[in-house]
């Protein structure tokens, strides 16, 4: 069979683009399909590291594992990752092309980044009997039209009939609506086979009248209102944590307090899910210094200016806090960006990702970083080493993360690593730990539930008490379980005969077998103390 596409375009961003692109994925696997998500560009700063040592936005990561496959860079082939005010980091087909300003990016660079998006486009549809198409922003950003190449333009160049998303909890979503209707050509809106009205609270029998009208005004039908709803889906970027809390909460003393530093350029915030999910913690993310408190552990997360972000840390007073808490014996965590501002400085002499060409760093670990043209892009698997603090009950463990960085960190003799790490064949040490200061270059750590729980037993036994959760599921089965709840939500508010007609498929086939149950016991099995 010829395969089926289907893509997800919105009214403006934010509106649950990539959480339904992943729903559709896991609808369409559970049903014994071979899905692809698709991409053309993603702007982001959360990203992963692929097998193959590509890089690649977050959201298509989390939707191939929805669908049960593999990442790879052709499901997301141009990724623009923000690195100022007007200017990013372009990475095409996983490799990085160095920084380009938004104005040169949306003249000819863009268009000549065409080619590779129809290459990975047709290359994955003769791969897969189905593509979950997942589009960015507005397909009506009339300034930013002549040069798109992630909406309309791949819909018509797949042919793939599209649904249009409205997010009807921030208001204004009929108007969005039909204003994206009478602002695209005859032929794109002749590929608009549906509306989805998504975070919906409320009666459904009151909203009746407008899903009527939005019908008959436009004459496309409505074949969704999804409710409002919380499940554990990692978000694409930053734009979630405008709700997370800054303060400690009120009951602190019931949950183990974790403090995120807030930089401007935050990337891969998704490193704290795995923290977030456990019952017994609280995550805030915190920006002014007088919101920072006594946490029972404080994170330095990565960064996409790590230099631009240092100097954040010096001129708000975070970092002489930061660096006075360390003294108190406050543990303190360093990721990737983060673990580079705990040196002594941070050099970037060629510019790769800042104007700035040195910074002094917080002084908390005896090592200086250095930034090169060439990104270190890797997954990376190897041996937990330290004996002290919480690493001494998972010593020998092994640990696994990936790896996204441009500066090389040197550490003074004398000084022996958290971790040996093995990628592409070889070892090398990682990270660094002085008194109760830990960094490391692994994106993903928390993700070792192992490691993961050593850490929150250690953190409570600091407190004198013991950890209150006897268990914790792993991360892979929550994940499962998160994408297994989303596919019903969807599957119960969605009328998926009608989006089965529109895609070109036949009545929802019966599968001989089961596999996400199977994964889904795998996991329960996989329980850590």
């Amino acid at each position: 069979m010829s395969s089926a596409k289907l893509m997800i375009q919105g009214t403006s961003s934010s509106v649950g683009k990539s959480v339904l692109a992943a729903a559709f994925c896991r609808i369409f696997y559970q049903e014994g399909y071979r899905v692809t998500p698709f991409k053309a560009q993603n702007m982001a700063l959360n990203s992963f590291v692929t097998a193959a040592g590509g890089e690649m936005g977050r959201a298509q990561v989390v939707q191939a594992q929805a669908a049960g496959v593999e990442p790879e860079v052709r499901m997301n082939p141009v990724l623009l990752k923000p690195s100022g005010p007007t200017g990013s980091q372009v990475v095409i087909m996983g490799q990085s092309q160095g920084n380009v300003t938004a104005l040169r990016y949306h003249g000819e660079y863009q268009r000549l980044t065409w080619s590779y998006v129809t290459d990975a486009l047709h290359g994955l549809l003769d791969e897969y009997e189905i593509m979950v198409i997942e589009g960015a922003g507005s397909p009506a950003e009339v300034n930013l039209k002549s040069n798109d190449i992630v909406n309309m333009r791949v819909a018509l160049e797949a042919n793939a009939p599209v649904l249009l998303v409205a997010d009807i909890d921030r208001g204004g979503a009929l108007a969005s609506v039909v204003g994206t209707l009478e602002l695209v050509e005859p032929e794109e809106r002749a590929l608009i086979k549906g509306i989805i009205f998504n975070k919906f609270r409320g009666e459904i029998k009151l909203l009746q009248p407008a899903l009527d009208f939005i019908e008959e005004k436009t004459g496309i039908p409505v074949v969704g209102v999804v409710p409002y709803f919380k499940i554990r889906i990692p978000d694409e970027d930053s734009v979630a944590l405008s709700e997370a809390n800054e303060k400690p909460s009120v009951s602190s003393s019931e949950k183990l307090d974790v403090a995120v530093i807030r930089f401007p350029y935050i990337s891969n915030f998704t490193d704290f899910d795995a923290l977030q999910d456990e019952p017994d913690v609280s995550v805030r993310y915190v920006t002014e210094v007088e919101n920072l408190g006594k946490p029972d552990l404080m994170i330095l997360p990565g960064s996409k200016n790590t230099l631009a972000d240092l100097r954040f840390l010096h001129e708000s007073g975070l970092g002489t806090r930061i660096h006075k808490l360390c003294d108190e014996k406050v543990p303190l965590i360093g990721i990737c960006g983060g673990y580079q501002m705990m040196g002594r400085s941070v050099k970037d002499p060629l510019h790769t990702e800042s104007e700035l060409e040195e910074i002094l760093g917080l002084g908390i670990l005896p090592m200086v970083t250095e930034f090169y043209p060439q990104k270190h892009t890797v997954q990376s698997k190897g041996t937990i080493l330290a004996d002290s603090d919480f690493f001494k009950s998972c010593t020998g463990e092994t640990v696994v993360g990936y790896e996204i960085h441009m500066g090389r960190t040197t550490f003074d003799e004398g000084h022996f690593p958290l971790f040996n790490l093995t990628s592409n064949g070889e070892t090398t040490p990682d990270g660094l730990k002085v008194g109760t200061a830990y960094g490391t270059y692994l994106h993903g750590i928390f993700d070792n539930d192992s490691l993961r729980t050593a850490l929150l037993v250690w953190l409570w036994e600091r407190r004198g008490q013991c950890r209150t959760v006897e268990a914790s599921l792993s991360q892979a089965a929550l994940r499962e379980s998160a994408f297994n709840e989303l596919a019903d939500l969807v599957r119960h508010s969605v009328d998926l005969e009608r989006v089965r007609e529109i895609m070109g498929l036949e009545a929802e086939p019966k599968p001989t077998e089961d596999p996400i149950n199977e994964v889904i016991e795998g996991n329960h099995r996989d329980r850590v103390s």
